[in-house]
């Protein structure tokens, strides 16, 4: 049986967050999401590190990652993960309110699968991640530590 892929969010905004669970159940998603308030939470639960929850092996995540966070920023978090012989695999699609082309660039440099903007319009960033949501119902996303073969 394929086990649906859980969704990691790591944004600080607590309304950006909100809109972006909201949207992805709006395009259909029933997935379980899991939220992170800063870069080093998810870090942590990604290299199974500190107090929190750690992730499950053998599971698929897809990561939506905001680049301005406190603690460790978005850019420091991709670049960890995709230094990583096995969570290089995790798809990362950067969410931000920049469209600074030298950062978008940056971010594709280091490995992300996509990257959105967050539109100042609200109804824009809304069709932004409810598109996404329609993209994830299709999408096939790798397991992480899965089974052993590599």
């Amino acid at each position: 049986m394929k086990k649906e892929v859980v969704i990691l969010i790591a944004e600080d905004d607590d309304g950006h967050a909100t809109l972006i669970e909201k949207n992805l159940r709006r395009a259909g998603l029933l997935n379980e999401i899991v939220r992170f308030r800063d870069g080093q939470e998810s870090l942590d639960f990604l290299f199974e590190k500190g107090n929190g929850n750690k992730r499950e092996r053998g599971t698929s995540y897809l990561l939506l990652l905001d680049i301005r966070m406190p603690k460790v920023d978005g850019v420091e978090v991709l670049r960890k993960i995709k230094a990583d012989k096995e969570l290089k695999k995790l798809p990362v699609i950067m969410i931000t309110t920049t469209d600074d082309p030298r950062e978008v660039e940056l971010c594709f440099e280091l490995g992300c699968s996509n990257y959105i903007a967050k539109p100042i319009e609200y109804e824009k960033f809304m069709e932004a991640i409810r598109q996404l949501g329609l993209f994830l119902l299709v999408v096939e996303v790798p397991v992480i530590d899965g089974g052993g073969k590599k």
